[in-house]
């Protein structure tokens, strides 16, 4: 399987650890490369690494093509999605884990991320990941998965971080404090914070977020 074609932020120095930070519904690896310079971690040798989603026709929206990772069937609080197609963007994701091992990178230095839809594939990813990983960071997302996750005990004490904001229109909060009790149902050390804003990124969010990575990303 071809590797996801992807924007890649190199550090000043040679990368000794990563973060595959996903975008949302009709967006592109582009979406949140401006925010690496807003995090403070100039000073750490971190790979940013902002995947494409693949051109697919969207039911919610009229069967239009747009980057997506999943179908979306239904737009309810049950978010009823294509399975398969999730799973193999995770597979995708995956895929780009092992980029990061091949170039020196161990997986106790990655922490996946996802904003959305992305971030519904981020915890499939994780969760079912083989090898330890550093971190998983869940923004204005839900957990798709949760009655088909194959969970792998490898990653059963996976940092996590959930953020969401109180004004969500496309996905309504109660889903991301919904994922945050599964996880803390399943045992997860999952932490969870909201914000004000609608589905988006907030610059208070954004500072949260650097302090977040650092402790992740300087072992």
């Amino acid at each position: 399987m071809p590797l996801l074609p992807c924007v890649e932020i190199e550090p000043a120095r040679e990368a000794t650890h990563a973060v595959i930070w996903l975008h949302g519904l009709g967006a592109n690896g582009h979406d949140f490369e401006p925010i690496v310079p807003q995090l403070g971690l100039s000073d750490l040798a971190v790979r940013f690494v902002f995947p494409h989603a693949p051109d697919l026709p969207v039911t919610i929206n009229g069967g239009m093509r747009m980057p997506a990772w999943y179908d979306i069937l239904e737009m309810n609080l049950d978010r009823r999605v294509d399975l398969g197609q999730l799973q193999a963007s995770a597979d995708a994701v995956r895929a780009l884990i092992k980029r990061e091992n091949d170039r020196g990178i161990p997986c106790s230095r990655i922490v996946l991320a996802g904003f959305s839809q992305g971030g519904a594939v981020a915890y499939e990813a994780a969760l079912s990941h083989p090898e330890p990983l550093a971190g998983l960071m869940a923004l204005s997302t839900y957990l798709a998965t949760a009655d088909t996750l194959e969970r792998h005990p490898a990653n059963s004490a996976l940092p996590t971080l959930i953020q969401h904001g109180t004004q969500d229109p496309v996905v309504p909060e109660v889903l991301g404090r919904k994922a945050h009790e599964q996880m803390l149902a399943w045992g997860y050390p999952a932490e969870y914070q909201n914000f004000r804003m609608p589905h988006a990124v907030c610059p208070e969010q954004v500072t949260v977020i650097g302090h977040w990575l650092r402790a992740r990303l300087t072992d």
